[in-house]
């Protein structure tokens, strides 16, 4: 019964991350695609580019405006930016390697695991 009682309040828990962080996953992939989409595109011109990136980021701003106006329901909003810069660096790394083609190094691993000790000393509780 103890183990059940415990699975129970982890789902309810985690429960309160999930519409946050799903939202803040999908408005990172936009504003990425916003910022970088144009880096292997060099026929365009700059301010064809800068229209195209703003009518990118609005639906962006679509996504984590709602995450934020929720999120700060459960978080504060140092944990609330934590978690979107964690999320930030997790969808720049699949975009660098997947629309870049870039190689993932050593380096960014390491600067990764910086990055999650911070994360748990944000969530850290009193």
């Amino acid at each position: 019964m103890g183990f059940a009682v415990l699975r129970v309040s982890f789902l309810l828990y985690m429960m309160k991350f999930i519409p946050t962080v799903s939202l803040l996953v999908m408005s990172n992939v936009l504003m990425t695609f916003a910022w970088y989409w144009h880096l292997k595109i060099k026929e365009l011109p700059t301010f064809s580019i800068i229209l195209i990136s703003w009518g990118i980021a609005f639906f962006e701003y679509c996504l984590l405006v709602p995450a934020n106006r929720m999120g700060y329901q459960h978080f504060n909003a140092a944990e609330l930016k934590t978690m979107q810069e964690a999320i930030t660096f997790c969808v720049f790394m699949a975009f660098s390697v997947l629309y870049l083609k870039e190689e993932l190094r050593w380096n960014y691993f390491v600067g990764f695991a910086f990055i999650v000790v911070g994360v748990f000393f944000v969530f850290l509780k009193k």
